[in-house]
């Protein structure tokens, strides 16, 4: 064994260049490989972290503008959702809703203390807001079913408003004024973008000065399972409502629906597509660098029709001289493709840590398995790689082999 080995190493330093070359394109399939299959990796943990955090089976309805007559009304009427919706939308569809809410704002409240000030208004809301929103409570508590029934005075806000308002103080249990009526801070929470605050919905409406009108509803779908499903719910939704504020079904301006069910299915099915198709790409790349390896052989095969000639005489079998090629190949393959796992584990890393305080990639890096899969692809394709030079090697006759110069 021992021999095998110093053979194939003289192989290979009798041919530095060729061998450089050629594992070089082994190497650098092996990188990109390695590099996009971290960077799409660290996509989908984006992706999954944003969903994860969030309640994925709501849709969401807010009012638009009519664009199509309906009934002898004309178009660019204003449809404005009220609190009525959400029994209509409850009792009309109970067969995909399992629970509805809604939200109203005030994008112009000021919300104080006596250090600083907010502007950010506030958002009247339902305790199903922290897991429609994806807020991760970093003190205290949301608003709970409680607040909604007395309606209390209390208020939820963001992490960074919490800092402003009070500085270095602990904030849970103080005051803040919200439009000059003295509200009690019960939560804090932490969230990538949202910056809002929130309060009971029924605190909310008894300050919007009689109105009824809700800015937003979010319906809590049930027993849908894909596409098709969710986007029937939606034209249900649509000709619910469009027969309660008088207008066209498939007016699609009428209403902004998001449906986020969809969006996560749509969504998933993108990232599995990317990973499929940086795997052909990687793939590819490699397979490349293997043909490479192929074509190396064939040369060192016919280099060498003199040397197997004389092995080949004085005794060698077949089988020894095919296990030496095909572990040859195997040996450039293994040795270069390692060379290209690690440099580009170490690009993930780095690729890691940039990207480690946000952004659209979280934990871009490549796990143990990974690398082993690759290992195994190395190995199979450096055996492969071999086989055909190794064939063709044993076809060579002792006697033509020795008059070969």
């Amino acid at each position: 064994m021992i021999d095998l080995v110093n053979e194939i190493l003289a192989t290979l330093r009798h041919n530095k260049l060729r061998t450089a070359l050629t594992g070089f394109a082994v190497s650098w399939g092996i990188f990109l490989l390695i590099v996009l299959l971290s960077v799409s990796r660290g996509l989908i943990n984006k992706m999954e972290d944003m969903f994860s955090s969030r309640d994925n089976e709501i849709i969401s309805i807010s009012g638009g503008w009519a664009q199509k007559p309906y009934k002898g009304l004309t178009n660019e009427r204003r449809i404005e959702l009220k609190d009525r919706d959400m029994g209509i939308l409850a009792s009309q569809d109970a067969n995909v809703i399992a629970e509805v809410s809604a939200e109203i704002n005030s994008d112009s409240a000021i919300i104080m203390t006596s250090k600083d000030y907010l502007t950010d208004g506030y958002k009247g809301v339902y305790p199903s807001a922290q897991a429609t929103n994806g807020l991760t409570m970093a003190e205290g508590r949301f608003i709970n079913q409680n607040d909604i029934n007395s309606s209390r005075r209390v208020i939820v806000i963001n992490k960074e408003s919490a800092k402003t308002l009070f500085g270095k103080e602990y904030a849970i249990g103080k005051q803040v004024k919200v439009n000059d009526l003295s509200f009690v801070v019960v939560g804090i929470y932490d969230h990538e973008w949202t910056r809002g605050s929130f309060i009971p919905f029924t605190t909310a409406r008894s300050m919007s000065g009689g109105s009824d009108k809700v800015r937003r509803i979010h319906a809590k779908i049930k027993g849908i399972t894909n596409l098709e499903e969710g986007e029937k719910a939606e034209s249900d939704f649509r000709a619910t409502l469009g027969r309660v504020h008088s207008f066209d079904p498939s007016d699609e301006s009428a209403l902004w629906i998001w449906n986020r069910f969809n969006d996560y299915l749509t969504t998933s099915t993108a990232m599995n597509a990317i990973i499929f198709a940086v795997w052909i790409i990687g793939i590819l790349t490699m397979l490349s660098g293997i043909v490479g390896v192929s074509n190396i052989m064939f040369v060192s095969v016919r280099e060498r029709t003199h040397e197997i000639g004389v092995r080949r005489a004085i005794g060698a079998k077949p089988l020894s001289i095919l296990k030496q090629i095909i572990l040859e190949s195997v040996a450039i393959t293994t040795l270069f493709g390692y060379i290209g796992i690690v440099m580009g584990v170490i690009t993930a890393k780095v690729i890691a840590m940039a990207f480690s305080e946000g952004g659209v990639l979280k934990d871009p890096t490549v796990d143990i398995a990974i690398a082993v899969q690759v290992t195994v692809v190395l190995i199979i394709a450096g055996a492969l790689a071999g086989l055909f030079p190794a064939m063709k090697s044993l076809k060579i006759k002792p006697v033509e082999a020795l008059r070969d110069e």
